[in-house]
């Protein structure tokens, strides 16, 4: 076996969350983007996701989700469904998620009424409003600003004009994100198959239960398989658990 060691990343306390929104999606009519481009953009400010998640066009199953993670007190990146559309509901779950009523957004509706002028009545308009309370993301394609609430973000479903804002978010917003390093390091283990070592990962699972054990196989293109072992967690506790897997 052959050791690796990976730069040290954060992890979030908040857990940080992708929230991926649309039937397009499900129905495999446009394929997803965002989730690839949020972990490496999260990766790039030494942070990672804790979960994704898919879900339709359905306002009540959209608050559902959105009730526990506003209880729960994730950060979330949330991507569709903030259009003026009758399939757009991301806005009004978020409302009802918390409840509180949807209302016009003054500096939101001064950019429709910049980029738009009288054209943007009476249907534009609809698109500055967000849950009463909520703060603007600026949106540097149209000036059609999303919004941000109790440490959820929303965001179009269009990457031109999400990417940046999602940028945009996390540079001014990002101390939020601020969290102990952790990093992760394994051996790569050859020849041998995951049902052999279980008994060892057990007993590594119980001996270090502060850290969190991965077990990745694959099979060699000459033939072959290896496994990368090894342990995610806070710095302090990796020297110990891996001297003891590579016992």
């Amino acid at each position: 076996a052959d050791r690796r060691s990976r730069i040290p990343t954060a992890m979030s306390a908040p857990r940080i969350g992708a929230l991926i929104i649309g039937d397009e999606i499900l129905s495999g009519k446009r394929q997803d983007r965002h989730l690839a481009h949020v972990i490496a953009t999260l990766a790039g400010q030494g942070l990672g996701l804790d979960w994704a998640r898919y879900e339709g066009d359905d306002r009540d199953a959209l608050a559902a989700v959105l009730r526990v993670t506003f209880a729960h007190g994730d950060v979330v990146f949330s991507f569709g469904g903030v259009g003026a559309t009758p399939d757009d509901h991301t806005r009004q779950a978020a409302a009802a998620a918390l409840d509180l009523p949807l209302e016009r957004h003054p500096a939101a509706l001064a950019a429709l009424e910049a980029q738009f002028g009288a054209d943007a009545y009476p249907h534009r308009v609809l698109m500055a409003d967000f849950p009463a309370g909520a703060a603007i993301i600026p949106n540097p394609v149209n000036r059609v600003a999303s919004f941000s609430i109790r440490n959820h973000h929303f965001f179009p479903g269009f990457p031109q004009m999400a990417w940046p804002m999602l940028d945009w978010v996390l540079a001014t917003r990002a101390p939020a994100l601020e969290t102990p390093a952790v990093a992760e390091r394994a051996i790569v283990v050859h020849g041998a198959g995951e049902s052999q070592l279980l008994p060892l990962m057990n007993d590594c699972v119980a001996r270090f239960p502060q850290l969190k054990l991965f077990s990745l196989p694959s099979f060699l293109p000459e033939g072959g398989r290896r496994i990368e072992l090894g342990f995610r967690g806070e710095l302090n506790a990796l020297d110990a658990a891996l001297g003891y897997l590579s016992a």
